[in-house]
């Protein structure tokens, strides 16, 4: 694990997340430089297994994001079940039990927004399978921010509701398959 870092790698994901997720998190090198702040809609009555789940396939350190820690590089980070995960200004995360958006809590639009707003230009934003339009706004708040927003390809993707609604939003995002997108993250940071 390194220092607080500059920037931060954003996902979104909800149907059809594990497996998407599975092609791109296991390929990304331990030494990452930066951290990767993941969610993924969970019901509020389910436990979340994801950070134990993934931290059994990648090389990345893997947990679920705690109250006022900070993002450290290196690091993959999925929001609890029931909250909502958020970026404070200096970096440091943060958790909410506000009103659900668009039926989730956690929400991929709180998110994106309170990161573009944290992280600005050096922000890489990534919607995946889903069947809502969660992520698009956010999507669309880190463009406008200056920052990197790619798009999973609706074509292939196992839900492709959320990835379109993105690309409505968010017209010139980068379409990448999914297979792809993790040797685009790795040279979005020049690994």
């Amino acid at each position: 694990m390194s220092d607080i870092v500059p920037g931060a790698v954003v996902i979104g994901a909800s149907a059809g997340a594990v497996d998407a997720l599975s092609r791109i998190l296991p390929a990304l090198p331990a030494d990452y430089p930066l951290p990767i702040l993941i969610v993924v809609h969970i019901p509020p009555d389910r436990q979340n297994i994801l950070a134990p789940l993934f931290q059994a396939k990648c090389r990345m350190a893997v947990r679920e994001a705690e109250d006022k820690e900070p993002a450290l590089g290196g690091v993959i980070y999925f929001a609890p079940a029931d909250y909502h995960l958020l970026v404070e200004a200096e970096g440091t995360l943060s958790l909410s039990s506000d009103e659900a958006v668009l039926h989730s809590r956690p929400s991929i639009d709180v998110l994106f927004e309170s990161a573009a707003d944290a992280f600005g230009a050096a922000l890489i934003g990534v919607v995946l399978t889903g069947a809502n339009p969660d992520g698009a706004k956010g999507l669309k708040a880190i463009a406008d921010a200056g920052g990197t927003v790619i798009v999973e390809d609706p074509a292939n993707a196992y839900a492709d509701a959320m990835p379109l609604a993105a690309l409505q939003e968010c017209p010139l995002a980068t379409i990448i398959p999914l297979t792809e997108i993790a040797s685009h993250l790795m040279k979005a940071c020049e690994i």
